[in-house]
């Protein structure tokens, strides 16, 4: 059907370039300037170049309408083809697009997931920090006391040693002062006797 279609068009095409070279050849000839009218030896011989041209068109379009046409055939198939091609492309694109826009939409999910776990680890952390802190300070703590109370036991030691040595010199000093000669014979005496009892 196209290749019947673009055989009427040549051939309508020759037809008017035909009329078109006869009509001008005709006024050509019919103009009555010197110089310009034709013989009818020119006008054959112009009448035969127009068919001859006709018969090469004629020829042409009968040897060549249809592989022209089948070029052009072939042409508009391979266009069809590409755009066909550029359409499967696209959608393959687009799918491509799709799939990689869930992908981000996943990473995006699964980057919150990590930043979730990543801060609920270090609030556990955190909080295991502190507890073990104050675990330490505690024990710190209890040391602490511990050490005073054993430096305050052993100044209270060291204290009662001091004051018990300072009364003792004191208690000599007293004694040594207000003894006398017959306050040390009683004394004597009486350890004396107290000795003798014990055996």
């Amino acid at each position: 059907m196209k290749h019947n279609n673009l055989r009427a068009k040549i051939g309508a095409a020759l037809l008017v370039m035909l009329a078109v070279t006869t009509l001008a050849a005709i006024a050509c000839a019919s103009s009555g300037e010197a110089g310009g009218s034709l013989s009818p030896a020119k006008l054959k011989d112009l009448l035969w170049r127009t068919l001859n041209f006709a018969i090469l068109l004629v020829v042409l379009v009968k040897v060549l309408a249809k592989p022209v046409a089948n070029g052009l055939r072939a042409r508009q198939q391979a266009i069809r083809e590409q755009f066909a091609d550029l359409e499967e492309r696209r959608a393959e694109a687009d799918l491509a697009y799709q799939a990689y826009e869930e992908k981000l939409a996943a990473i995006d999910g699964e980057v919150s997931d990590i930043i979730q776990a990543a801060v609920a680890g270090g609030e556990a952390e955190k909080e295991r920090i502190i507890a073990e802190a104050n675990r330490a300070a505690e024990d710190i703590k209890r040391q602490a006391a511990m050490a005073i109370q054993h430096e305050v036991a052993a100044a209270k030691l060291r204290l009662r040693e001091e004051v018990a040595g300072q009364a003792v010199v004191m208690a000599e000093e007293l004694i040594r002062k207000n003894l006398q000669e017959a306050d040390q014979e009683k004394i004597i005496e009486s350890y004396l006797s107290r000795v003798g009892t014990i055996q």
